[in-house]
């Protein structure tokens, strides 16, 4: 399982014509499922994303977490994120899970992130979206399961 985790001063996510979900101060989670990922890596990731330190403490480090800041979160169905482009100029999504299991997963993803006390919201999965945000530092973090496809 892969995430791209983007700090964010606010973000949206429009599908079908009108938006499906918007936050303000937090982070954008665009979030690929591989074909090797299971439940145990939707767990792992959604506490490591949770806990990720990617705001400024008092002396200015990246050191206080999205929980302390009072974020949310804007989790995104990627599978693109396992695009392979090693091999000619078309991506190649070999490794992005099937659909159906890729749902199952990014939800337990969503699950995991509201069971830790976080505000979630989501964009629409397997729709054509429009993502907009304003990425705040910017800040950027890539994270992959580690039982999963990378």
């Amino acid at each position: 399982m892969r995430a791209l985790v983007q700090r964010v001063r606010r973000a949206a996510v429009a599908a079908g014509g009108g938006v499906a979900a918007e936050i303000g101060r937090g982070a954008v989670v665009l979030l690929g499922v591989s074909r090797r990922d299971g439940p145990a890596d939707a767990e792992w990731l959604a506490a490591k994303v949770s806990a990720l330190r990617i705001y400024d403490d008092a002396d200015g480090r990246l050191n206080a977490d999205i929980a302390r800041e009072g974020g949310a979160f804007l989790v995104v169905s990627q599978f693109t994120l396992y695009g392979d482009c090693r091999k000619g100029n078309r991506p190649s999504y070999i490794e992005a899970a099937p659909p159906a299991e890729a749902q199952a997963l990014y939800e337990a993803f969503v699950r995991a992130l509201r069971a830790r006390g976080h505000e979630v919201r989501t964009g629409v999965f397997r729709e054509h979206m429009v993502v907009s945000l304003d990425n705040d530092g910017p800040v950027t973090v890539l994270l992959d399961s580690p039982g999963g496809g990378s």
